[in-house]
């Protein structure tokens, strides 16, 4: 595996011995409001991390105190209509959106805004019980323009969704599991090392069944049932001609683990 993990300013990133890549938001100053270089920052860390085939389960946090309280208000303040339909963010927010492999979130603090919409792109969240989810953008005059009112919309629900981005309602690491925003909530200090565990459990998998599996279930927001139905059939009987997936079963026959290569 290359070494990538310099040349960041707004992150930090670290690899694990078992094809983890940890991606920590690091602008603590601004308690990791989501500013374009740190937005640019991780699309090149999540654009490497879908090249390298050492990678099989990426974690995002923001440390323990906070996951990210937002974008940077002083970045949009600058900003007109003009000026923000043709802002270069949404093509980084495209490349996490289009992230393949599993991805998880451990949330500690503030959530909120372009932070909660970031941890929403996850495939499970895992948060500290100190952890506090909102898109508060009604309050600056404006709505979620990453993706907030849509994917929290299949998150929680329209009645909660319209509460919290109508009203800016902020709801606590309690609520947010109750509504189904996240999967697990620990204390603060262990919601990095939950995160760690699961990811660890994830990258033994085999990857190419773990990526056609996040495949198959996204495809429940984007197509009809029997659609969808099919689309997973199709994944499903295209892992019979790979390598781990007679790995798998020879291993479960046998009574070992598996170790899966990825072909």
């Amino acid at each position: 595996m290359s070494d990538k993990s310099s040349g960041y300013r707004d992150i930090q990133i670290s690899y694990t011995a078992d094809h983890v890549l940890e991606i920590t938001l690091h602008r603590p100053e601004a308690r990791n409001a989501l500013n374009t270089n740190l937005l640019a920052e991780l699309s090149r860390a999540f654009t490497d991390a879908q090249a390298d085939p050492d990678i099989r389960c990426v974690i995002l946090t923001g440390g323990d105190k906070v996951f990210a309280a937002g974008a940077d208000i002083k970045e949009l303040a600058a900003h007109d209509a003009t000026t923000i339909r043709d802002d270069v963010r949404p093509t980084y927010w495209a490349v996490i959106r289009e992230f393949t492999k599993p991805m998880i979130a451990a949330v500690n603090g503030y959530c909120l805004g372009g932070g909660n919409e970031l941890a929403m792109h996850a495939d499970v969240i895992i948060a500290g019980e100190n952890a506090l989810f909102g898109q508060p953008e009604i309050n600056l005059g404006i709505i979620p323009g990453a993706g907030g009112t849509q994917r929290l919309l299949h998150a929680v629900g329209k009645s909660k969704a319209m509460e919290m981005v109508l009203g800016g309602t902020m709801i606590k690491a309690a609520e947010a599991r109750e509504v189904g925003l996240v999967s697990t909530i620990t204390p603060p200090e262990t919601c990095l090392e939950t995160a760690r565990e699961l990811a660890s459990r994830i990258a033994a998998k085999s990857p190419l069944a773990t990526m056609a599996a996040k495949k198959a279930v996204l495809q429940a927001y984007e197509r009809p049932m029997q659609e969808a139905l099919l689309f997973e059939r199709e994944l499903f009987a295209a892992l019979f001609d790979t390598e781990d997936m007679k790995e798998g079963v020879h291993a479960f026959m046998e009574k070992r683990q598996p170790t899966f290569k990825g072909l």
